[in-house]
């Protein structure tokens, strides 16, 4: 059981999948992430998030919870595709759409417009080169607003090569997990 740290569902608690086939952003990274995303925005509301790898939801959850206008959660497992849809109903919380959906597959098909914070959570398993493939495409237009920022989470032992189109940005490490931020330009 994990928690939405602020806004209107501060306080209020989620279920995560059972097992060990999703790995939850713990409180402390998910606290952290969200203060350099207000530091960047200064205010949530209206910003569009993709939460892409949602395991439980948590992030795009914190993000609606905050202001967001919108928060598409992708996750390819069925079980924890029908946890995320259990806790968006819970919630009572707008603005969330749960697409049970491989990446990949997901990406095949742009969105309505553009996100403005995109955060990537594959399983540490996934290959580097299949990321970056990914980031490539998260990186055009059609998914990424202008100055957009896209954020990977990813073990600290893991190095991450940005494709062209994404300035990186800040590495913040959280015992055994790194966050790196990467600026999106048209």
């Amino acid at each position: 059981m994990t928690r939405i740290i602020a806004g209107t569902h501060g306080g209020r608690r989620i279920q995560v999948p059972p097992g060990d086939g999703t790995r939850p952003t713990t409180d402390r990274v998910r606290e952290a992430l969200f203060s350099a995303l207000q530091s960047e925005y200064g205010s949530f509301d209206g910003l569009r998030f993709l939460d892409l790898f949602a395991g439980s939801g948590a992030i795009g959850l914190e993000a609606l919870s905050r202001g967001a206008a919108s928060a598409d959660l992708v996750e390819q497992d069925r079980t924890a595709a029908q946890i995320i849809k259990m806790n968006v109903a819970d919630l009572a919380i707008g603005g969330a759409q749960v697409v049970m959906s491989s990446a990949s597959r997901f990406l095949q098909r742009p969105p309505g417009a553009p996100y403005d914070v995109l955060f990537v959570d594959p399983p540490y398993a996934f290959p580097a080169s299949e990321l970056h493939e990914l980031l490539t495409t998260l990186s055009e237009p059609v998914w990424s607003a202008p100055e957009s920022l896209i954020v990977v989470e990813r073990a600290k032992r893991d190095r991450l090569c940005w494709p062209d189109g994404i300035e990186p940005g800040k590495e913040k490490k959280y015992g055994d997990t790194i966050l790196w931020y990467g600026h999106c330009h048209d």
